[in-house]
């Protein structure tokens, strides 16, 4: 009635829906586990990981690695994903250069106004839920996928999340994470 684009799209029922519920329980439910190895950034096995749809980016709790001696005691966080390979892989510390990224390439983009970018662009993008302002630039690139280069570099960009972008404060638009820049 009031002319709302997006009065005639479906509405969200992805996964940020499933309510009050472990997360895990829900995907056992649902898609079976693929049990792989835990390896160091440097590539030394150091343990088993029940699948890696459990885990994300920058995650330390439930890796279920602590007490290795030779290793000392700083903490272990998820730094990468080989998915062809089933490895999570591992390294010490909040801070560990494999967290952090310089940009993203996005995909299935969709901009407010409706119009594709078709030369560089300056902006601020968001990768999580209340993150602080991220500036970039934004350039299309081939596939009708962006790439997103930060102003600097920031920690645990993830793929399958949305990245959304704007101008000020106005909403020019998102899209789906595909890869890292790292």
């Amino acid at each position: 009635e009031q002319g709302l684009i997006t009065h005639d799209k479906k509405d969200s029922t992805g996964i940020c829906f499933i309510g009050e519920r472990k997360f895990k329980d829900f995907l056992a439910r649902y898609l079976p586990a693929q049990p792989g190895v835990i390896e160091t950034a440097e590539g030394e096995e150091i343990g088993q990981h029940e699948g890696l749809m459990y885990h994300t980016l920058g995650q330390r709790k439930g890796l279920h690695i602590g007490g290795l001696a030779k290793y000392g005691d700083d903490p272990w966080y998820v730094v990468d994903k080989d998915v062809a390979r089933n490895v999570l892989i591992v390294g010490q510390g909040a801070d560990h250069p494999r967290l952090y990224s310089k940009g993203l390439v996005a995909k299935q983009l969709h901009w407010v106004d409706r119009k594709t970018i078709t030369e560089p662009m300056r902006a601020v993008v968001k990768t999580r839920y209340r993150q602080a302002d991220i500036p970039c630039t934004i350039t299309p690139a081939q596939d009708d996928t962006i790439e997103v280069m930060f102003d600097e570099p920031q920690k645990a960009v993830t793929p399958g999340q949305s990245a959304v972008f704007y101008s000020d404060e106005v909403c020019l638009g998102g899209g789906i994470i595909e890869s890292y820049i790292r």
